[in-house]
């Protein structure tokens, strides 16, 4: 890492936003950085640092739109404070929520720091687009988010369904120190109560409806994993050695916290053999995310209930 390129360039007096942006992707290009902590590629990134540097919004108008804001000049010294940005970035190999302590999930800002993973779940579009809806009784009114994280699905889920009530739970005291900040920032105290809880330890509910990104990356995956991901708390990400073992204590802890109506939103990211060959037998459905219907899953209290009294019974 030591070896990698740095960012350090200077940018002539008049530059423009679109050209920080293009010399900012090919910097980092050249630096072979990671992405997927908010973004997927080079231009993404660059696109992202330029416009929060200069105090643009992140979804500013870029190219042949009348209102771009492609030919802003940009001084010189803001050009040299988003040369630092991007060596920083290059550098540490912190993903860039980490420098800008800012994430974005379906358009809705959320404070970030080390002391939380970033956040990038996949059951955020599920909460935004209605997705799960179809699936809840018109007796949901008590919501879990377990590993919450920075509790940006806490928050999330709190605005999606007014009525419900909703616990941001995670066994890092780091973490939920983090989660405190969004839910004050969105003005949900009286909707999102946060615990401190070993998986479902503390929490025993019942439950209506249970949010879970878990830590799911199998060993050889964390052994692998690029230097961005290795900034992030390794609770949150290793799962042991086939990524499972959260969930199968979940999944053991669950039936006897659950309302007879309730479902459970599970996401296993890449890990869809490991969970399969761990849990051949349970009934649940696939939901449709913008990466496709094999990282995020859906479970009803009946099926794994059904599920876990058979596996007593085997």
């Amino acid at each position: 890492m030591s070896s990698a390129p740095t960012a350090s360039y200077t940018l002539p007096h008049g530059t423009t936003v679109a050209a920080l942006i293009a010399s900012g992707a090919q910097c980092l290009q050249d630096a072979g950085v990671g992405f997927g902590h908010g973004t997927t590629n080079a231009e993404e990134e660059a696109i992202w640092l330029v416009l929060w540097q200069l105090g643009l919004p992140i979804d500013a108008p870029l190219g042949e739109e009348e209102d771009s804001v492609d030919k802003q000049p940009v001084t010189p010294e803001q050009s040299a404070q988003i040369a630092a940005l991007f060596e920083a970035r290059i550098t540490s190999r912190k993903p860039a929520a980490y420098l800008t302590k800012q994430a974005w999930l379906v358009g809705v800002p959320f404070y970030i720091d080390e002391r939380a993973i970033v956040p990038r779940s996949f059951i955020a579009e599920l909460l935004a687009d209605g997705s799960i809806d179809g699936w809840l009784s018109d007796k949901t009114t008590q919501v879990l988010d377990l590993c919450t994280g920075n509790g940006s699905l806490a928050c999330l889920a709190a605005m999606a369904w007014p009525e419900v009530q909703v616990t941001g739970a995670d066994i890092s005291s780091d973490a939920l120190a983090v989660a405190r900040i969004n839910v004050d920032q969105h003005g949900l105290q009286d909707r999102v109560r946060l615990l401190e809880s070993d998986g479902m330890a503390g929490v025993p509910g019942p439950w209506d409806l249970v949010l879970c990104n878990p830590p799911y990356v199998n060993a050889d995956s964390m052994a692998k994993l690029p230097a961005e991901y290795l900034a992030e708390p390794e609770l949150a990400l290793a799962g042991g050695a086939d990524g499972m073992d959260f969930i199968r204590q979940l999944f053991t802890d669950l039936p006897a916290r659950l309302n007879k109506h309730a479902v459970v939103v599970l996401e296993i990211g890449n890990e869809k053999p490991f969970f399969e060959a761990a849990f051949p037998d349970l009934p649940l459905f696939w939901l449709d995310t913008s990466s496709g219907d094999e990282q995020v899953l859906l479970i009803t209290q009946e099926a794994l209930q059904h599920w876990s009294q058979a596996q007593q019974a085997s």
